[in-house]
C-alpha cells in the first residue's frame, strides 16, 4: 500500500502529489514503470500524478475516484472487505438464465445496495445469473456506462468499490453469479489516459476515433493493462464472469489475438480460484470462432450474443420491417436462428450491403455458447425512443416471444422489468459534464435517427435529467393484474425449462422444425416435446409428427390436442408432450 507505481514511457519526469506536497517517482527500469514508496500512502489516501511538471492527473490504475473523473485518485485495500462466499464456486452457464439490469435504473435510489433489496424477486423469477452493465467510473452521475474513463474504479454514485463488494457477496448468498460488463474498445470522455503512453494507435480506426493500441509498438504494457483490470474484477471483487463490450472494435493483428490472450489468462485465475469464470462476446460479426476452443483454432470464449435470433423473433411478433430488421420477418427465418444460430451465415445482407458471417457447425458446437433474448439494453435503447416490445407487442405475443426464448436451444437472456412487461422506457442517457460532449451525445442521436419515421424531434435529449429518470424501473406495476400475468407466465416458462432436460440439451442437430409460412406456423421438436407457436391472429390446427398426450404449458386456455392436431387460437403458443 505503501508503494505507488505508474506506466509513464514518454515522460521524462513523474512526481506524485499527496496532502504533504509533491515527491519525484524513480524510473523503475527502461520499460516505462516509474515508482515511489511513501510512509504517508496507506488507505484512503488521496493522489494525483504529474508528468513533466504538467498538469495533475489521476492514476489510470485507480482503484476510487471519490470525487469524481476529475478528482484525485484515492488508495484503497482491497484486503480490508470481509467476504462471506468463501464456499462459493459458480454457475456454469451450461443450463442458467442470465438477467441483465443497469444498477442506476434498476431501482428508484440506483445504488448497489437497493439493487440487494431485489434479489428476492430474482429468485423467485428463477434466474441464476445477474448482469450488471458497466460499473467503472464515468462522467456525471448516471449514463449507461459505456464511456469509461477511470477503468478500475468503481462508479461512485452506485456505492463505490464496497458496494459492489456487497452486492456482489449478496448475489452469491442467494445463490446467483455475477456478470459484469466491461470496456475496452475505448474510453470516454474526460479520459487522460493518452497523456500517460501509447494505449491508443493511428494504425485503425473505430467509431470513437484511434483504436486501442493492441498491436502495435509497446502494445505488450497495454494489453497487460487490460487483461490485469479484467482479472482484478474476477478475484478482488468475485465476479464470476465478464461480458466484453463490441468485441468487433479490438483492432488486433497479431498472431494471438488479445480475445485468445485473454481467455487463457481467465481459464488459468479460474483454475487458481478454484471457480467458474465466464467470458461473453458482444459480436456482431455471427463468426463462432470467437466461441470455439483454442484447440480448434478458436479463441476459447464462453459465450456470445446472437443478435439474429433477436432480430427474427423481434420482427416476428411486432411486425416491423425497418433499418436492421428488413431481412426479418418470415417463418423459415425464424426457424433458421431456432436450428443454425445465426440468419446471416455467409448469406447475403441487403441492409449491409455484402456477404456476412460463417456458418456454424451444429454438430460440434454447443447452443449454451449463444446468448437469445427478446430484449436488451441495446436493442431497446438503441431505439428512437427507447420503448420496448412491450409498447409495440400484445400482452398474447409477448407471451409468444417469452415461450421463443426460455425454449430455444440457446442461453436465455431477460432485460430488466421485461418479466412483467415494463412499459417504461429505456432511453439512452448521459450526464457529460464536459459541456461539448453532451451537445455531441445530443446531436448525435438526433441525426441516428433523422430518417426515422416519428422523426428526429421525438428523440429524447440524452443530457437531460428526465431521459435517465423517464428510464428507472416502476416497480408498483407489479401490483396491476395484466402485468403479473406476464410474470406469472415468465415464472411457469423458468420453471418448466428447469424441469426439462430437452430445454437445455445443447445439441443443436437434435433441434428440428416444421412450419407452414402462409399460416405463421411453426413447431419445434425437442425430444418428447412439441414447442407450438401460433404468430397469426387467426386460429389455425397445427399438425404433428406424432400424438400429444399432455400440454405442458400454454399461453392459453383454449388451446387443444386432438390426437396429432393441435388447436391454435390466434397469437398464441404451447408445449406439448408427446
Amino acid at each position: 500500500m505503501n508503494i505507488l507505481q505508474v506506466w509513464a514511457p514518454d515522460a521524462r519526469t513523474v512526481e506524485v502529489e499527496v496532502a504533504e506536497g509533491r515527491h519525484p517517482m524513480a524510473a523503475s527500469s527502461e520499460d516505462g514503470w516509474w515508482s515511489i514508496h511513501l510512509q504517508s500512502v496507506t488507505h484512503e489516501v488521496d493522489y494525483l500524478f504529474r508528468l513533466d511538471r504538467g498538469d495533475p492527473l489521476s492514476d489510470p490504475r485507480s482503484l476510487r475516484q471519490p470525487f469524481g473523473i476529475d478528482g484525485p485518485s484515492r488508495t484503497y485495500d482491497h484486503s480490508a472487505f470481509r467476504w462471506s462466499d468463501v464456499s462459493w464456486r459458480g454457475v456454469p452457464l451450461h443450463g442458467s438464465i442470465v438477467y441483465e439490469l443497469h444498477v442506476g435504473a434498476f431501482t428508484h435510489d440506483g445504488t448497489f445496495d437497493a439493487a440487494i433489496r431485489k434479489l428476492p424477486h430474482l429468485k423467485d423469477l428463477g434466474v441464476d445469473i445477474v448482469e450488471l452493465m458497466p460499473v467503472a467510473a464515468f462522467p456525471g452521475h448516471h449514463g449507461w456506462g459505456y464511456d469509461p474513463v477511470n477503468l478500475w474504479a468503481v462508479h461512485e454514485p452506485y456505492g463505490g468499490p464496497d458496494g459492489l463488494k456487497r452486492l456482489v457477496d449478496a448475489c452469491h448468498a442467494s445463490g446467483l453469479a455475477v456478470l459484469l460488463d466491461v470496456v475496452y474498445n475505448h474510453v470516454g470522455p474526460g479520459s487522460t489516459l493518452a497523456a500517460f503512453g501509447p494505449y491508443f494507435t493511428d494504425a485503425h480506426s473505430t467509431p470513437w476515433g484511434p483504436a486501442i493500441n493492441l498491436d502495435q509498438k509497446n502494445s505488450n504494457e497495454v494489453r497487460a493493462f487490460l487483461i490485469s483490470n479484467a482479472l482484478s474484477w474476477l478475484r478482488d471483487y468475485h465476479v464470476d464472469g465478464l461480458r466484453l463490450d463490441a468485441v468487433d472494435m479490438l483492432r488486433d493483428r497479431r498472431a494471438i489475438h488479445f480475445l485468445e490472450e485473454l481467455a487463457v489468462e481467465v481459464q488459468a485465475l479460474a483454475g487458481q480460484l478454484r471457480r467458474e469464470l465466464i467470458l461473453i462476446a458482444e459480436s456482431s460479426a455471427n463468426n463462432s470462432q470467437m466461441v470455439a476452443p483454442r484447440e480448434a483454432g478458436g479463441y476459447g470464449l464462453t459465450a456470445q450474443w446472437n443478435n439474429d435470433f433477436h432480430h427474427a423473433v423481434h420482427v416476428a411478433i411486432t411486425g416491423e420491417k425497418h433499418g436492421r430488421y428488413c431481412e426479418f420477418g418470415s417463418v423459415a427465418v425464424l426457424a433458421k436462428t431456432l436450428t443454425r444460430v445465426f440468419f446471416h451465415d455467409g448469406t447475403w445482407s441487403a441492409f449491409r450491403r455484402r456477404n456476412h458471417g460463417r456458418p456454424v457447425d451444429v454438430s460440434r458446437t454447443p447452443a449454451y455458447r449463444f446468448l437469445g433474448y427478446l430484449q436488451n439494453h441495446d436493442q431497446i435503447g438503441n431505439r428512437a425512443i427507447g420503448d420496448r416490445i412491450s409498447a409495440v407487442a400484445s400482452t398474447e405475443l409477448l407471451k409468444v416471444g417469452a415461450g421463443l426464448m426460455l425454449t430455444a436451444p440457446y442461453t436465455p437472456m431477460l432485460f430488466m422489468g421485461e418479466e412483467w412487461g415494463a412499459n417504461t422506457p429505456w432511453q439512452y442517457f448521459t450526464d457529460h459534464i464536459d459541456e461539448k460532449a453532451g451537445r455531441t451525445a445530443a446531436e448525435g442521436r438526433r441525426a441516428e435517427f433523422s430518417a426515422d419515421g416519428r422523426g428526429s424531434v421525438s428523440v429524447p435529449d440524452p443530457q437531460d435529467q428526465e431521459t435517465f429518470l423517464g428510464s428507472k424501473l416502476d416497480w408498483s406495476q407489479l401490483g396491476q393484474e395484466t402485468h403479473r400475468e406476464l410474470l406469472s407466465w415468465y415464472r411457469g416458462l423458468i420453471t418448466l425449462r428447469r424441469s426439462r432436460p430437452e430445454f437445455i440439451d445443447p445439441r443443436l442437430d437434435q433441434v428440428s422444425i416444421d412450419y407452414e409460412e402462409d399460416e405463421k406456423w411453426l413447431v419445434v421438436r425437442r425430444g418428447r416435446l412439441r414447442i407450438v407457436v401460433n404468430l397469426d391472429s387467426r386460429i389455425v390446427r397445427v399438425p404433428l409428427d406424432t400424438a400429444g398426450t399432455g400440454i405442458l404449458i400454454a399461453s392459453n386456455n383454449a388451446i387443444q390436442i386432438n390426437q396429432d392436431r393441435i388447436t391454435m387460437p390466434g397469437e398464441s403458443f404451447a408445449v406439448i408432450e408427446t
